[in-house]
């Protein structure tokens, strides 16, 4: 089933480009005394930065501070110094011919509506909004298009798993995109554990559909030791110590655990619609090669990792595509069993 592949990777990535590390352009002499003159007296160059001012921001009744859509634009004193020097430190370097280099850890994009990354929560959204119609037409094929047991339930036995998962992926790439619109302590940390969550079960589910796991004991006995790992670590970056590190390895072990159950799987199926998860399989192995070789954004927006966000729309499209034949291929086979027995 190529669709866990593809979310495997796309975790995997989630969890190793997010790490902010100190940067060539943080380090630059010229840009930190930009940050620091702007702090002191607020502005860079002609613009000035009201929220600066301690004094100021905050304060007053609430019909005399400016709307929320405006509030969101700022950054904060800080963020907005550092934007805006880096912009003037970035438009020198190209004056001198320097390529672009990256500012704490982030390649120097454009600013849309107080967006930091406007190219990622782009891409970020249409996959949001992909995996929902995905999820939306598997339900509509389980309940209206596949016949139904006699109490309505589905015969497909992965049902609620699937269902799970979407809504796993979708919290997943919201957060994906709020972390990206506004990159703060409360949004990275949003971000890492619902990609953390949703990897963990793609793993479950992996386990459980490779190996035709359909007792519910055994189901329990392969999820709960998962579950409870999962639900540690999660614990664990939150409350005691965010280790990049050590997330970096939960993640890759994980991703790269599902991915060979379902390469192993892939090749000895017989599954009818098994070419579309070797497409995927094969098309996210390609598209990691965006996270290895980084490139500074095109015009200020579309760098490696938005690229990588915008190649994984259509792979959704066809993972859910894959799910949906699933769900006809063994509910067409458990018909015919049924009929069989009855014969």
């Amino acid at each position: 089933m190529a669709v866990h592949y593809w979310t495997a990777l796309l975790l995997v990535l989630s969890c190793l480009v997010s790490v902010s590390y100190a940067s060539l352009g943080d380090a630059d002499p010229n840009y930190r005394t930009c940050v620091a003159e702007c702090e002191r007296n607020g502005c860079v160059g002609q613009v000035c930065f009201p929220q600066c001012n301690s004094t100021s921001s905050g304060g007053g009744p609430w019909y005399t501070q400016e709307p929320l859509y405006l509030q969101w634009q700022k950054l904060g004193c800080q963020g907005d110094c550092r934007y805006h020097c880096m912009v003037n430190r970035e438009k020198e370097r190209e004056t001198l011919g320097q390529l672009p280099v990256k500012y704490h850890g982030k390649w120097p994009f454009k600013r849309v509506l107080g967006i930091q990354e406007p190219a990622s929560v782009a891409f970020s959204v249409l996959n949001l909004a992909m995996h929902f119609h995905g999820w939306l037409s598997f339900f509509i094929t389980l309940y209206y298009k596949l016949p139904l047991k006699q109490d309505k339930t589905a015969y497909y036995e992965y049902v609620g798993l699937w269902h799970m998962y979407g809504l796993l992926s979708m919290n997943s790439w919201f957060w994906s995109a709020v972390f990206h619109s506004r990159d703060v302590d409360l949004t990275e940390r949003l971000d890492y554990s619902s990609a953390i969550a949703v990897l963990g079960f793609s793993l479950i589910l992996a386990i459980l559909r490779t190996f035709d796991v359909r007792v519910e004991a055994a189901r329990v006995m392969v999820s709960a030791p998962i579950l409870a790992f999962v639900t540690t670590h999660i614990l664990y970056i939150n409350f005691y110590k965010l280790d990049y590190g050590w997330n970096m390895i939960v993640c890759v072990t994980m991703g790269v655990a599902q991915l060979l159950l379902w390469a192993r799987w892939a090749a000895v199926t017989r599954h009818p619609s098994s070419w579309k998860l070797w497409v995927v399989v094969i098309a996210g192995g390609l598209a990691m090669l965006l996270e290895i070789y980084d490139f500074p954004p095109y015009e200020g927006y579309f760098d490696a990792h938005s690229i990588w966000h915008a190649i994984t729309v259509p792979l959704t499209v066809l993972w859910w595509s894959f799910i949906r034949d699933d769900a006809e291929f063994r509910t067409s086979s458990l018909l015919k069993k049924s009929k069989t027995k009855a014969k």
